[in-house]
């Protein structure tokens, strides 16, 4: 495993190989780890993803944020028969190499419906301990922001639809130096072949199970399910339909907040994460100061 680390923002950018892949991550803080998975849209990456989450989380908590597979600084590889589950497993392998056998996990958009996909399947990878999913689960609607997802064309409008379809206020996709950073990530040497190339489905393939499709009685582990309550890719209550199905969990409403809740209402979401991973370890802290 090769590594290598520099100081910025508060939080390291380091850099290990999962298996002969290049895997850059962020870290912070100390104590028990919590591992944040961001979203699938072009642009995406940790650092974008979780900006105003890692520092508030590491007063706390060891923060780990890796790029997923075909983002940010991280490999541009994709496997045409599992795309999805190379990137659990990648993460899992991204854990065991750092030594973490237990974690609590965050997950926004497609790095939620990754840790559905584990945590439903019959033989888990990820060590999750507990976990909070935001915005991802719920279907998809089809219209103009669910094509603006799929149809990026490396161009700076198309990456302004992308960012007006994940934020409720219009005031980020006219935020030029904002939707230019989304850009830059989005066209990246390698960035949209991976993800572009990864929506690929052969004519006449079946339609993959929808994500309110999944066994979700077979979850045992604690589980947030956050919803943006002004989310223009998701159906207002999908989150409490989806938490209802899991045992041990609850939904939350992220009011006045579009598919990234964590971006634009980052004080509301912050709370929510200390609130529920606080009630997590709390049963371990007093267990260790009574032992």
């Amino acid at each position: 495993m090769s590594e290598s680390s520099c100081q910025a923002s508060g939080f390291e950018h380091r850099m290990i190989e999962v298996d002969g892949l290049r895997t850059h991550f962020l870290e912070a803080g100390s104590g028990e780890p919590v591992v944040l998975l961001h979203g699938g849209e072009f642009g995406a990456s940790a650092e974008i993803g979780w900006e105003h989450t890692i520092a508030v989380l590491a007063r706390h908590y060891r923060v780990l944020a890796p790029d997923m597979l075909g983002f940010g600084e991280s490999a541009k590889v994709v496997d045409f028969t599992d795309g999805r589950g190379l990137r659990i497993r990648h993460i899992a392998r991204f854990c065991a190499l750092l030594g973490i056998e237990s974690a609590y996990f965050v997950g926004n958009s497609m790095g939620a419906v990754n840790l559905l996909a584990d945590t439903t399947a019959e033989h888990p990878v990820l060590p999750v301990r507990a976990m909070v999913t935001i915005c991802g689960g719920g279907q998809i609607q089809a219209g103009e922001h669910m094509q603006a997802l799929y149809d990026f064309d490396a161009t700076l409008p198309a990456m302004r639809k992308i960012v007006t379809a994940l934020f409720a206020s219009p005031a980020y996709p006219a935020d030029e130096d904002y939707v230019r950073r989304r850009f830059d990530s989005a066209v990246a040497p390698g960035a949209w072949e991976a993800l572009a190339s990864a929506r690929f489905r052969r004519p006449g393939a079946p339609t993959p199970p929808g994500p309110g499709d999944r066994p979700f009685e077979r979850i045992r582990v604690p589980t947030l399910v956050v919803e943006g309550g002004a989310d223009k890719l998701l159906p207002r209550g999908w989150a409490a339909e989806i938490a209802a199905r899991i045992p041990e969990a609850s939904s939350a409403v992220v009011d006045a907040a579009g598919h990234c809740p964590q971006l634009e209402r980052p004080e509301a979401v912050n709370e929510l994460l200390l609130d529920f991973l606080d009630r997590q370890s709390r049963p371990a802290q007093a267990y260790a100061r009574s032992g």
